[in-house]
């Protein structure tokens, strides 16, 4: 699957997601569950409104819908679930951006058409992207969104870190790609990329399933040769 030639490289869609309103009425409830407690009974005009809401995020006003969303959203465990094993993860509440941002995107569950589309042996695994028309979809939908780095002097690209990935150029302020992902899966670290990415999480369970994902066999460019797909889903 050759979704990216560099680990940082972020690809841009122009598909345009459209759904039918009966479809889209569908799948609100799982959307808006723990949005706001108080209007999981709802008619169908409020429906309406509570989707325009989480519809309105956009490369403009990210920052302010998420500091939003986070304080409504206080979750730090998921749990990413591929044919390897479960892998428990950790986000730290001192990037508030990045956690909220994590947590929305696997709320909508918009990685589980993802996949770990790199295994740079003795380095990183990363994912969060995949050929599927509904992953682009979702990315072209919300307008392909960046974040503002969140460096904290403790927060270090440790063995097991979870750290967003980026562009490298023509990206001088680091901002973040919110939907693609790496994880430490060198035992010393990767600290050269320490005020580079920003680490938002650590892996607290499942070092097996990151060690059986860094022995796939990959391909010239490190992408694996057979799909490594996940599922995620927020815990507490």
């Amino acid at each position: 699957m050759k979704i990216f030639r560099t680990l940082f490289l972020i690809t841009l869609f122009t598909n345009i997601y459209q759904c039918k309103e009966k479809e889209i009425i569908k799948e609100i409830k799982p959307k808006i569950e723990n949005f706001s407690k108080s209007k999981i009974q709802i008619n169908s005009k409020q429906e309406k409104k509570i989707l325009k809401d989480w519809d309105s995020l956009n490369k403009s006003n990210s920052e302010v819908f998420f500091k939003e969303f986070g304080k409504q959203n206080s979750e730090t465990l998921v749990l990413i679930k591929t044919d390897f094993g479960n892998i428990k993860i950790r986000l730290y509440k001192d990037v508030p951006l990045h956690r909220a941002n994590f947590i929305f995107l696997t709320k909508i569950k918009y990685f589980n058409t993802t996949v770990f589309y790199r295994v740079a042996k003795n380095f990183v695994i990363q994912g969060g992207n995949s050929d599927e028309m509904f992953t682009q979809k979702e990315r072209n939908k919300y307008g392909n969104y960046l974040l503002k780095p969140e460096f904290r002097k403790n927060r270090r690209h440790k063995y097991g870190a979870l750290a967003a990935a980026r562009e490298w150029k023509h990206n001088p302020n680091k901002l973040s790609s919110p939907f693609e992902f790496y994880i430490v899966q060198k035992k010393s670290g990767a600290h050269h990329l320490d005020n580079e990415h920003t680490v938002f999480g650590e892996v607290i369970s499942g070092f097996n399933t990151m060690e059986k994902i860094s022995k796939v066999k990959v391909g010239v460019d490190e992408w694996p040769i057979d799909d490594i797909k996940m599922t995620i889903e927020v815990l507490d």
